[in-house]
């Protein structure tokens, strides 16, 4: 069985948009929130957002969230993932459910025959002896010590939009790991789909600002972006 990371929005405040707008425009107007809320037009929303991007004013964008379950990915995947402090988690726990038969196997090992086979053998060893200890008698919680990090794991994750930001920022950067990046760029598919205003500029930092913070001016995504300028 192969392993397939998937990512599924499970919640998320409704009207973001609006609601982020609202909030932006009370700080400048006597009217309250509702009462812009309830006249705002399509086009100032837009308008509104785009203004607090440009000039870097996020704090509004932290009052919407979005609630993702993610599964299919590693344990190494989601200890890069709970790093992102702004975030609430709630994790598939190996004290209390035992940990899967099949593991994540990165690209580069299981397209090198031997590499894949060294992978394999030590997998399998570390299997069997995590079977044995449980039918020893060995609690569940002890015997996972034994478990890799190419186990597989489930987990929900709620962040506001200002957080996203930072972590499309850093982990849709063709420098970041291979896994967490293309968890990263299913999340801000999904994203922008219910709040496209909001994302529409979202991405790595050479999206977000035009600068490359690791110097690597031959990434091809750099290439891309600023080649004819």
């Amino acid at each position: 069985m192969v392993i397939i990371l998937k990512v599924t929005l499970l919640a998320y405040t409704p009207n973001p948009e609006k609601v982020i707008a609202a909030a932006a425009r009370q700080c400048h107007s006597k009217l309250s929130a509702l009462e812009i809320a309830n006249k705002i037009k399509r086009e100032d929303i837009e308008k509104t957002i785009n203004k607090v991007i440009e000039v870097g004013h996020f704090s509004v964008l932290e009052h919407a969230y979005f609630t993702f379950l993610i599964e299919g990915i590693s344990r190494a995947c989601s200890h890069q993932l709970v790093r992102h402090r702004i975030a609430s988690y709630s994790q598939q726990s190996q004290r209390f459910v035992e940990v899967e038969d099949e593991f994540i196997v990165p690209k580069s090992i299981s397209e090198n025959n031997e590499a894949h086979k060294i992978f394999s053998e030590a997998l399998d060893n570390c299997k069997k002896c995590y079977k044995r200890l449980i039918e020893m008698g060995i609690p569940m919680e002890d015997a996972r010590y034994i478990i890799p990090q190419a186990s597989p794991t489930k987990i929900v994750v709620t962040m506001n939009a200002r957080s996203l930001w930072n972590f499309f920022e850093l982990r849709c950067c063709l420098t970041s790991q291979w896994e967490i990046r293309m968890l990263a760029e299913k999340m801000l598919e999904l994203v922008k789909s219910i709040a496209p205003i909001v994302f529409k500029k979202a991405g790595p930092f050479c999206i977000t600002r035009g600068i490359c913070p690791e110097k690597k001016y031959d990434c091809p995504k750099w290439i891309e972006l600023y080649k004819t300028k």
